[in-house]
């Protein structure tokens, strides 16, 4: 750029000292700067093309980030609304377990099930298996609120609001071990009670089960897995496979028969 102005500024004199007046020097620059070299400069294009993505390599690469984020923000997204209920239903029956042992603390270390109903207890009522609920009815002021009595995921029963109104077995998820013991701490206490045998629901009332006997969970609540409270207040979840399960648990109590009473 330099050069050209150079040389600009050696020729202009010339070409206007030949035309003398005005208009002939506008006459003579005219033509001079048409004709000219410099005049005729352009200002310099590039040949090369700027690279751009075809629709095909945009959709390629839109398909490739949704694929991944697919693939990994599970592992970002927290699960615990699948994972709740089975939570709460463990610490429902946490509750429950430290509600028995606190009414024992007053009963000579007996849970309801194994005190007389003259004493304050439930033997006569609940050793048929029948009306289980009323275990918790007379531990109403351990447990404070009737609704740590159901399931979260149980769907066909409804949480009391209270125990002196409405309360009854429909408002009850939980089976009551009729055997418990604090002395053995592995007895079973309560627990979800959405058992099966060969595909067949348990019907409420008394349940006795020998070692043998194929005890398995249904699918309702925690898909074919479940709660179980021991009797010393313990709460594990079970499935019906694996190395610890349903089935080995009642094998492992210690008593040929376990009764559970169902609501």
């Amino acid at each position: 750029m330099n050069r050209g102005f150079s040389v600009v500024s050696k020729i202009v004199p010339n070409v206007l000292a030949s035309c003398p007046s005005p208009v002939l020097r506008l006459f003579c620059w005219t033509k001079f700067w048409g004709g000219s070299k410099v005049g005729n400069m352009n200002p310099r294009v590039s040949n090369q093309k700027k690279a751009a993505m075809t629709l095909v390599e945009v959709l390629v690469v839109i398909c490739t980030i949704v694929l991944l984020i697919i693939v990994i923000a599970p592992a970002f997204i927290p699960d615990h609304p699948r994972k709740a209920p089975m939570i709460n239903c463990v610490n429902n029956l946490k509750q429950i377990g430290i509600a028995f042992r606190i009414w024992a603390g007053d009963y000579d270390d007996k849970y309801p099930m194994e005190v007389s109903v003259t004493n304050g207890g439930t033997l006569e009522l609940t050793v048929d298996g029948k009306n289980p609920w009323l275990n918790f009815l007379v531990m109403s002021n351990d447990l404070v609120t009737p609704r740590i009595l159901v399931c979260p995921a149980d769907k066909d029963r409804a949480a009391a609001t209270n125990f002196t109104t409405v309360f009854s077995a429909t408002n009850v998820s939980y089976f009551v071990g009729v055997d418990a013991d604090e002395n053995y701490p592995q007895r079973i206490l309560s627990g979800d009670d959405n058992f099966e045998f060969g595909g067949v629901s348990v019907k409420s009332g008394l349940l006795e089960l020998s070692t043998n006997t194929p005890i398995a969970w249904s699918a309702a609540r925690h898909k074919y897995s479940g709660n179980i409270c021991f009797a010393d207040g313990s709460v594990q979840t079970l499935g019906n496979t694996g190395k610890t399960n349903l089935y080995s648990t009642f094998q492992q109590t210690g008593l040929a028969t376990n009764r559970l009473a169902i609501p």
